[in-house]
């Protein structure tokens, strides 16, 4: 009798689990049912693009400096404001320069007066003869200006060791003033002593900041910006120099070669030694920084201030081997901007890189796009979001692509059956930044698709409910 009544509870028991079961599946079948998303799949046209983010660049920056030791007498721009190329942004005080530079206006006068003495005779030999000695002039010091900033060459060792040297004493008396200001830091804020020990230890700093700055320049190399520039440069007047020489040979014969060559080469000399003692633009653009302030004793190659070319915005993505067959120069670009909301911007293809370069494994390759109407809000600097239109198909299926997942490698998509969500594999062909192209699987215009699958969606469905395909 007593096993009869163990038995009768076992099953009791065994029963009840199991009803409980099946009701715990009901309950979790009918919440993961009930916070599904859908979306029906349609039929249209896709614009097929290509996403990548980049920063946005000027067309062309240049960091300008005095090429002499002097103190500023005027700085004549200010941030913000407009140059053209060739204009005069700033000066050195006569005062303060080399005799060297003070002594070239006396040679360029006589210089000159040679020169014009040449002109009485033949004015347009003489001519050819001083565009022949600019150009010689100007290649000369566009390959010098290119030695000079290349790693290794932009100080001697003597002026580097001289540079680190400054820079121990620097660092001392930074540290005698830190010592000096600590001793007083518990003396009120008002005390002179306690104002005059903080004073000293930021001039200290800040002498010590500029000796580093300037070792660091010493010991460094161009970017790849100022590369492109001084190589540029290069380019341009050897192709000056090419054309003044066609020119001379055709006039040379009216007047004495020499003559002329020499009197050109004094006054191109003493006008260069003289230009020593100002900065001029080397190209149209915006000042967008100003280093510098009248009385300020600044050394050779000391920034002073920066140009910029804004007239042309670019912006560099990288995009991935996978995509870069598929972009062309021309192609149209929506560009945005996180700091920017709730605008688009055009922009187009304009260079696409030939080589392609590996990060952790994954092959990239640059591309350049251009903004076609900026407006002020576009600045340098800002993180731009772009998406290059590569294609354009009409009368497609699409499906959401929230609604695409990845299992076991294959692209699939929960389809809405009477009500239970099942498994249908998919093949995917072009893709907008929404919707994909169905290119294989069962799926039709019209299914509502699920675009929030929860991860424990195949647990809490009955057996049988999934399809793969």
């Amino acid at each position: 009798m007593k096993r009869v009544l163990v038995l009768v509870i076992v099953i009791g028991l065994a029963v009840g689990g199991f009803l409980a079961v099946r009701a715990w599946r009901r309950s979790g079948q009918t919440a993961a049912l009930a916070g599904l998303q859908t979306e029906a799949v349609t039929r249209g046209s896709l614009t097929a693009t290509v996403g990548a983010t980049g920063t946005v660049r000027p067309k062309q920056r240049a960091l300008l400096a005095f090429q002499t030791i002097g103190r500023v007498e005027e700085t004549y721009v200010k941030v913000g404001e407009a140059v053209e190329e060739g204009t005069v942004v700033a000066r050195l005080s006569q005062s303060s320069l080399s005799p060297q530079v003070i002594m070239a206006q006396a040679d360029l006068v006589a210089a000159q007066n040679a020169l014009e003495d040449l002109l009485l005779s033949s004015r347009a030999p003489a001519q050819a003869a001083l565009a022949l000695a600019q150009a010689r002039d100007a290649l000369k010091d566009s390959q010098y200006r290119r030695a000079v900033q290349q790693e290794g060459h932009r100080a001697s060792r003597d002026t580097i060791a001289a540079a680190e040297a400054n820079h121990v004493l620097a660092q001392e008396e930074v540290e005698q003033a830190q010592a000096q200001y600590n001793a007083l830091s518990g003396s009120p804020e008002d005390d002179p002593l306690r104002a005059l020990a903080l004073s000293n230890l930021a001039a200290a700093r800040q002498r010590r900041d500029a000796i580093l700055r300037q070792l660091n320049w010493y010991k460094g190399k161009p970017t790849e910006l100022d590369q492109a520039l001084l190589e540029a440069e290069v380019a341009l007047a050897e192709a000056n120099l090419a054309e003044a020489e066609r020119e001379w040979e055709r006039l040379k014969d009216g007047t004495d070669p020499d003559d002329i060559t020499a009197a050109e080469t004094r006054v191109a000399a003493a006008q260069a030694t003289i230009d020593l003692a100002q900065i001029k633009a080397p190209f149209r653009g915006t000042i967008t920084s100003v280093l510098v302030k009248p009385g300020d004793l600044v050394t050779p190659g000391q920034v002073a201030l920066e140009l910029t070319d804004l007239s042309r915005l670019l912006v560099d993505v990288e995009v991935s081997e996978v995509d870069i067959n598929k972009i062309l120069p021309g192609q149209a670009v929506d560009v945005t901007f996180d700091a920017i909301l709730d605008r688009t911007y055009e922009g187009e293809v304009i260079e696409v890189g030939m080589t392609g370069a590996a990060v952790q494994g994954v092959v990239n390759f640059r591309v350049t796009v251009e903004l076609m109407e900026p407006d002020e809000s576009v600045k340098v600097g800002l993180t731009a979001g772009v998406n290059i239109v590569v294609r354009q198909i009409e009368d497609v299926l699409l499906v959401p692509n929230r609604a695409v997942r990845v299992r076991d490698g294959q692209r699939v998509v929960y389809v809405m059956r009477q009500g239970i969500p099942e498994l249908e594999a998919i093949q995917l062909g072009a893709s907008s930044e929404l919707f994909s192209q169905v290119i294989e699987g069962e799926v039709n215009e019209g299914d509502l698709v699920v675009l929030n699958p929860p991860a424990e969606i195949e647990r809490f469905m009955p057996p049988g409910f999934v399809r793969r395909r």
